[in-house]
Parts: structure tokens; C-alpha cells; sequence
């Protein structure tokens, strides 16, 4: 985001484009996207003002991790405009029950008097009286980013795609606020042009937009900065974001701000919650197209393809979509506040459907639904919801937990090894694992063990009957004394897989993986397999998490005994396992290379 100083805006206060920005600023309700006042005002807006020393411009220092939406946040942040008021009471009451909420305003005794008439208690409530022009926070607002995954927390800011000033210094007010540094990707050649509606990250390296991030830092761009290619912006972002993979999808024919936050939102690392339209219909088939690349071309972060959860759009009163003069309304357009999710909702046909969809996908969570499609308060009319108009700051020294949830199984024989990746910055005491056959439990605590390297800790659920569905959680206990947990809403949500009735594993003789030598391994590794019956399967050889790291073996696996082999030395020194799966049965064992 751009930063400008008050001083040279009121020096340039006689030009040509100050007399548009004050007809639009002043007396107009700006939309999320661009108005015709604007785009006259682009070249002088640009091409005039200076960049003040409003952040730090080289970028941090260490591995960064840029954290995902889901993950625990100190601080709601929202610019009060007096326009939404009944829309921005609701996510007040909501959210100062889950964090502090910080409001900026022009007048907080107003807040104030507005927020308690409507019965919400000035509890959690915090003001800074600021200049704004609009309400699309999350277009100008900063990201949480922390140093070596779960150290130092910091904020970074890019160059605003509007020509909004009182917007663009407001990641200042909020870094200020909260004492924390503000890095800013303002001088060449890392001036990046970016929005927060078209950023979405999986907290593990992995981000997605719309391919309008190229468009806006394109040759003949209006920003008036140095032109970049995707590479050139794919390395900005990961130095000043610590993201290492950037997927791009194309811009939606009928999406005027071609923000991705307005047809997906991230659920976790593995799922995707899609728009979806009927057949045909406005966005729906480059939707479907985008969607259908992502999968075919990127695995998660974990190595297994993303899944999509689908959310139904509603239609105008009169049945009409974008390609038809319809608003372009949005559940996808929602978000995640601790143990909340906030959803924009549209009339109750369709709302029912879309708030039982994200509550199945998000077992525990309050899921609370707020109109932003009425008269008086039609903020979907501007091109922006609930995640537009909402923004967060992550906790200091957060308590990650990452783990791959397990699938359905056939095996009733094996327990259900469980493995997880946990930090925190005063290192880890110990962690439990909790499982029960019973939603909401009672849940059964079984100690986890540290795996001996890294932060990985492991423990393995008792073998279950088919028919048995399993709920677990996993929570993490640090030195000094912070307890998190994962789902974040635990126990009252959790991650869960059924027991299915297969083939009979207690009359099939299942492929066995007898100990893998030597172990630990620095050259070639032998892993010896033993089954009865000829299967299809695969080999993989995957970190403590569950992250895939290489196949080994896709294919058939003989009956009887076969052999297979790596070379350790080409992977680095620390703790794997060794997986094989088949229709029936998976079964792993723990690898070191040193």
C-alpha cells in the first residue's frame, strides 16, 4: 500500500484531481471498486505524490510464514464510516466476544452511544479517531506475518490499488497502535501493487489470487511502477511474506474488482469453499475452469489434491445473477474470528442451506449469519461483504499445530497413527491427543510422544469396529505456560473419519512392512514388504506431518515378498515415515536420515 504524507495532500489541495477526490471522498459512499472520479484522478494521484517514510522498506529478516485466516488473532480491525451501521454493530457483538476489536472513527463517543442503544457492551472496544475514506479494510489493511513460524509477529503493507490517502495510512495507525514494525513493498523495483480482497494464505507457504495481481504491476499499469513479471512478483512475496508458492488463477468475466475473496475462501490447508452458480450461468464456468487447474496442477500442502466444498450462490429478487444486472452476492465472502465465522447472508431460502453447509465443514464453530442485502444497509451492492469490510492482527508468540486430518479407513485391525507439527516459541512441553467414538465426547486423553527431532509429536488412536466413527483433537502445551488447540474450537469441533465395512481386514492378510534397514539410514535404504494378495497401492515417504515428500512406489504391489529402496542422502537429515496404502489397509513406519 502506498503511503503519502497529510502535508503534501493538503499542498496539492489546488490541482485538478483534489477537486474529484473531494466530491468523491466527502459526500459519496465509495464502493470497493474504482469510480469514474477516480480513474480521472489515477495519473495525477500517482504520478504526483511522494512516498513518505512510513515503513520499513527492505524486507524482514528470517524464514517468514505469513498465517492463514483460521489461525488465532489479538485484534478485529474495522473503519466506522457511519454508512453500515447496523451491519458493523453485528460484527462487533460478534467478534468482542472471540478478541479486542479496534475501531477506527471519527468520533468514538458516537461509536460508543450507537454500539450500546443496540445492546452491545463496550467490552473488548477499542478506538482510534483517524481520517478514512471507505470501509474496505481489507483492501488497505496490513498482514500478519511472523519470523521462523511462530517468533517475532510484524505486519506488511503494499501499495494500495485506490487513490484513497486517509486508507493508506491506516496500517500505520494499526501497526502504532499495537507496537509492532510495518514493512511496506513501496520502492522499486519491490513496489508491489496488491489488495487483501485478492490475497488468501494457507499459512504453510502457500498463497492464492486472481491473475489481477499481474494486470496491476503490468506494463502501462496506472500505479506508475516499475513493471514486474510473475517471477519478479513471486519473489517479492516470498521476501517479504515467506510465501513459496503463489497460485494465480484468471480474473472472473463478471467479478468487476476480480477479487478472489469473493468466489473462495481457504477452510484449511486442504479445502477450498467454492462459489457455485447453476450450470452455465454468470461466473460458473470459469469458476469451475480455475477450479479444475488448481487441482490438476497443485496438491496441498500436504501432497494430496485440495478438496472443494461447494456453496450455492443466491440469485436477486428477480432470479438474476451478474450476467443479468444481478449483485455479485457471495457466502464465500466470510470470515474467521477465533472460534466465529461471520457470513454474509442474503434471504433465508438460500441462507439456510449455505450456513448448514459451512457449519457440516466446520463442526463447532459459531457460525453466525449477517444481512448485508437490505435497504438501508445494501453493502453487496457496492461489491464487497463480510471479509471486505473486516481485517485481523495475529496473536503474539501464536501456538501452531499443523496436522493432516485422517481419511475414511477400511482397516480395523491397526491403530490410527496420528502426527503433528507443534511450536511455540518457548518450545513445547508436551501434547495429548484426544479422541472419542461419541461427537463432543467424552473424549479419551492419550499423551503424544515428541518424535525426537524437529517439533513432531505422535500418538496412535486404538484400532476401531467398522462402523465406528472416530472425533479427535490435539492440543499443545507450552514452556511457558500457553495451551492451544487444533481444531481451534476443540472439543467442541474436531476432526473426524468413519471405519468403513470393507473386504474384511480380519480375514484378508493385509500388506505388512517389516522393519526398514538400516535405520537410520545415510545411503541406500532397503524397505521390505510382505503381502498375501496382489493390490494396487503406492509407497510414499513423508515428513512427520504427513506432507508428502517423494513416491517411492505407484503401481502393483506383488504377493509375497518385494523390496524397494531410496537413497537417504538425497533428502535432508531428519524424521519420515515410510507409508504404504492400498484399498485396504496403510500401514507406516518411522524413518531417520542422518
Amino acid at each position: 500500500m502506498k503511503h503519502f504524507t497529510l502535508l503534501l495532500v493538503t499542498a496539492l489541495a489546488s490541482v485538478s484531481f483534489a477537486q474529484d477526490e473531494r466530491i468523491i471522498h466527502d459526500e459519496e459512499v465509495l464502493p470497493r471498486y474504482l469510480t469514474d472520479a477516480e480513474k480521472r484522478m489515477m495519473d495525477n494521484y500517482y504520478g504526483t505524490y511522494q512516498f513518505g517514510p512510513k515503513g520499513i522498506e527492505n524486507p524482514p529478516t528470517g524464514n517468514l510464514r505469513c498465517a492463514a485466516e483460521w489461525e488465532e488473532v489479538q485484534t478485529l480491525v474495522i473503519t466506522w464510516t457511519n454508512d453500515f451501521n447496523s451491519i458493523q454493530t453485528q460484527i462487533v457483538d460478534a467478534a468482542q466476544e472471540e478478541c479486542r476489536v479496534l475501531i477506527a472513527c471519527n468520533d468514538s463517543n458516537s461509536v460508543k452511544t450507537t454500539l450500546l442503544g443496540n445492546g452491545v457492551p463496550d467490552v473488548n472496544l477499542d478506538f482510534i479517531e483517524v481520517p478514512y475514506n471507505s470501509i474496505w479494510i481489507r483492501d488497505y489493511g496490513a498482514n500478519t506475518i511472523y519470523k521462523d513460524d511462530v517468533d517475532s509477529l510484524l505486519l506488511v503493507d503494499w501499495i494500495y490499488n485506490r487513490p484513497r490517502p486517509n486508507d493508506d495510512v491506516m496500517p500505520e495507525e494499526h501497526a502504532a497502535w499495537h507496537g509492532l514494525p510495518l514493512y511496506t513493498t513501496t520502492q522499486s523495483p519491490t513496489d508491489l501493487v496488491n489488495t487483501g480482497g485478492n490475497w488468501m494464505s494457507d499459512g504453510l507457504g502457500t498463497a492464492f489470487a486472481s491473475e489481477l495481481i499481474l494486470e496491476e504491476n503490468e506494463p502501462g499499469n496506472p500505479y506508475q511502477v516499475s513493471v514486474k513479471d510473475e517471477g519478479e512478483i513471486d519473489a517479492i512475496v516470498n521476501d517479504f511474506m515467506g510465501i513459496s508458492r503463489y497460485i494465480k488463477m484468471p480474473i472472473l468475466p463478471y467479478d468487476g474488482i476480480h477479487h478472489i475473496d469473493m468466489h473462495m475462501k481457504l477452510l484449511d490447508e486442504e479445502r477450498l469453499l467454492v462459489s457455485e452458480y447453476p450450470t452455465g450461468v454468470a461466473d460458473g464456468p470459469q469458476i469451475e475452469a480455475n477450479m479444475q487447474y488448481v487441482l490438476s496442477n497443485y496438491n496441498s500442502a500436504f501432497g494430496t489434491p485440495y478438496e472443494l466444498v461447494r456453496i450455492t450462490v443466491p440469485p436477486s429478487l428477480g432470479g438474476n445473477y451478474p450476467d443479468n444486472n444481478g449483485f455479485y452476492r457471495t457466502y464465500a465472502n466470510n470470515i474467521f474470528i477465533n472460534g466465529t465465522v461471520l457470513v454474509p447472508t442474503y434471504r433465508e431460502q438460500y441462507d439456510t442451506t449455505a450456513l448448514r453447509t459451512l457449519q457440516e465443514a466446520l463442526p463447532g464453530y459459531n457460525i453466525v449469519g449477517i444481512d448485508v442485502d437490505n435497504t438501508g444497509q445494501n453493502l453487496i451492492s457496492l461489491s464487497g461483504a463480510i471479509h471486505c469490510i473486516t481485517h485481523t492482527i495475529g496473536v503474539e508468540n501464536p501456538l501452531q499445530i499443523v496436522h493432516q486430518p485422517l481419511n475414511d479407513t477400511y482397516d480395523d485391525i491397526n491403530p490410527y497413527w496420528i502426527s503433528a507439527e507443534i511450536k511455540h516459541i518457548s518450545n513445547i512441553a508436551s501434547a495429548t491427543l484426544y479422541y472419542s467414538t461419541t461427537p463432543g465426547g467424552p473424549y479419551t486423553a492419550i499423551p503424544m510422544a515428541y518424535a525426537g527431532s524437529g517439533s513432531n509429536w505422535t500418538a496412535n488412536i486404538p484400532a476401531q469396529a467398522v462402523g465406528t466413527t472416530v472425533y479427535y483433537y490435539i492440543e499443545g502445551n507450552s514452556v511457558s505456560g500457553k495451551t492451544q488447540v487444533r481444531p481451534i474450537v476443540a472439543p467442541a469441533g474436531y476432526w473426524h473419519f468413519d471405519v468403513l465395512d470393507g473386504l474384511g481386514l480380519d480375514e484378508l492378510s493385509t500388506v505388512e512392512m517389516a522393519d526398514i534397514f538400516p535405520n537410520p539410514a545415510s545411503a541406500i535404504t532397503c524397505i521390505p514388504v510382505n503381502a498375501a494378495n496382489a493390490s494396487e497401492g503406492r509407497i510414499t515417504l513423508r515428513d512427520i506431518t504427513g506432507k508428502l515428500i517423494d513416491t517411492i512406489h505407484s503401481g502393483t504391489i506383488p504377493e509375497g515378498e518385494s523390496k524397494y529402496f531410496i537413497q537417504a542422502n538425497e533428502y535432508a537429515s531428519g524424521s519420515y515415515m515410510v507409508v504404504i496404502e492400498t484399498a485396504n489397509a496403510s500401514v507406516a513406519k518411522k524413518l531417520m536420515i542422518r
